[in-house]
């Protein structure tokens, strides 16, 4: 009787065995390797959790392609800003970005829903929110000494953006004191993505970096 007790329990573990490396082959199917940027690698799962986030944000996701470069240059900048020892976003930080997010829906009830909808846990939100502030602190730190915005930059802002906005909206539009601030700061952070932009496009040339395939190959 415990014999057979014995080879009872052997054959669920051989069965429990087999399920386990059939549900590991399973998730190496599903997370597989879709770029290799030098000796590092971006997963399947990465992809779609830059997919689900912008579902989030802005109801959709772009394509896998553009996906995929973004991650590159997630890459890059983490990299970079790991390289310098720049350091981590405050609380401070991350519950802004937060709160910012939280703020483009009209209500809380509605961007928790959307949040559902998107398949986005609030620990995973968080941890995005929290690499993004990183990798944002670290651009602004780097590119905005050199960014300058002259006064004619921002009256011509005013002028062909701001005014027209608002009489399109029905609305008196701000004194140009009123707007000067925030037009500087948003030119400011155009010329921090400008700069960005073209550091990454130029960073990407020196780097390996391999696609691959849905069948895995290159």
């Amino acid at each position: 009787m415990g014999a057979r007790k014995h080879r009872g329990l052997f054959a669920v573990l051989l069965l429990l065995s087999a399920s386990v490396v059939c549900f590991a082959q399973q998730q190496k199917v599903v997370d597989r390797v879709v770029v290799r940027v030098e000796e590092d690698i971006i997963l399947q799962s990465d992809v779609e959790q830059l997919a689900r986030y912008q579902i989030l944000v802005d109801g959709k996701s772009e394509s896998e392609t553009r996906i995929l470069d973004r991650l590159i240059d997630q890459w890059i900048v983490r990299k970079e800003a790991e390289a310098s020892h720049f350091p981590g976003p405050v609380k401070a930080d991350v519950d802004r970005g937060l709160q910012r997010l939280e703020r483009s829906f009209a209500k809380k009830e509605d961007f928790d829903a959307q949040r559902k909808k998107a398949g986005i846990s609030e620990g995973e939100l968080l941890q995005i929110v929290t690499a993004q502030a990183y990798l944002s602190n670290y651009l602004d730190s780097r590119f905005r000494p050199t960014v300058q915005v002259d006064e004619k930059a921002i009256q011509d802002f005013y002028d062909t953006a701001v005014i027209p906005r608002a009489k399109a909206r029905g609305q008196e539009p701000p004194s140009f004191d009123a707007a000067r601030d925030l037009i500087q700061e948003a030119l400011t952070e155009r010329g921090i993505n400008e700069q960005a932009d073209k550091w990454l496009t130029e960073s990407r040339t020196r780097l390996s970096i391999t696609k691959f395939s849905n069948e895995g190959g290159a």
